[in-house]
């Protein structure tokens, strides 16, 4: 129960954090700060950042494996977003989405074992 906890509370700041970055996204283009092309690297480079922090998260709190922890937290909410897009927004599967799909799974799997190495850094210097 208390692995479910911490997977629905990264999930809940993976969320959040891209909502945030959604509407400093459209804030920016609101008022003309930024343009398409920068709108366009933003809207690739945010999700990737929200998953790095969701890995992080999750190995910061798993004992080991990191990799494995943030396999599981990049599948889930890849599945999120893929139920989104395909079943709400009616787009279609692509190859370069599979490889952001990739990228983004990396991604969280990097996070995550940076996430468990500073976790056994903190216990080592208790």
């Amino acid at each position: 129960m208390k692995y479910l906890k911490t997977v629905a509370k990264t999930i809940g700041i993976m969320t959040l954090v891209l909502l945030l970055f959604t509407l400093l996204i459209t804030g920016m283009n609101y008022i003309n700060m930024i343009g398409k092309k920068t709108i366009t690297v933003l809207e690739i480079i945010c999700p990737i950042i929200t998953l790095f922090i969701g890995g992080f998260l999750m190995g910061k709190v798993s004992k080991q494996k990191g990799w494995l922890e943030g396999l599981k937290i990049a599948f889930i909410f890849i599945v999120l977003i893929i139920l989104f897009n395909y079943l709400g927004l009616r787009n279609h599967l692509e190859l370069k989405n599979l490889i952001y799909y990739l990228i983004l799974t990396i991604t969280c799997i990097f996070g995550s074992m940076i996430g468990i190495n500073k976790n056994k850094e903190l216990e080592k210097n208790r």
